[in-house]
């Protein structure tokens, strides 16, 4: 058995881990009590805005529960408003407000100087490569 250090997975958890600290830190410096939970679902909001909560849950990989639980608090915060959706009154069309796009403006710039600071001395190869295998690696797993 491998020591768990050793994995490609025990890499990957420990690198997205790295990653979300870091980024987290750097949103606190421009907003204050955001998460990269809540930054990625007024993101997929902001650029997508038919998104419903399933597929906003699938998209920053959360069970529904947990994702009703972001939004009433990303709610409460005053960056998303919540109303019955006029096609379907069983469900809730979920909106960014004018806060939740300052937030996302004010991140815009955090977001690049995060990523410049991951991807420092990797070439556009590496990275394209690193998808690639991580693709496949997923398409692996979701074979029945």
């Amino acid at each position: 058995m491998k020591i768990p250090s050793k994995t490609v997975f025990y890499h990957i958890e420990r690198t997205i881990k790295t990653y979300r600290k870091f980024s987290r830190q750097n949103f606190l410096k421009v907003v204050d009590n955001i998460t990269i939970d809540q930054k990625l679902i007024l993101q997929y909001l902001n650029d997508h805005p038919e998104l419903n909560q399933n597929e906003i849950a699938e998209l920053v990989f959360k069970d529904n529960a947990s994702l009703t639980r972001m939004i009433d608090l990303m709610v409460q915060k005053g960056f998303l408003q919540r109303s019955i959706n006029p096609n379907d009154r069983r469900k809730f069309k979920i909106e960014l407000t004018r806060k939740g796009k300052e937030v996302l403006e004010k991140l815009a710039p955090v977001i690049v100087e995060n990523r410049k600071k991951a991807f420092a001395g990797i070439s556009e190869e590496e990275l394209t490569q690193l998808k690639q295998t991580l693709n496949k690696i997923v398409s692996n797993l979701n074979k029945n």
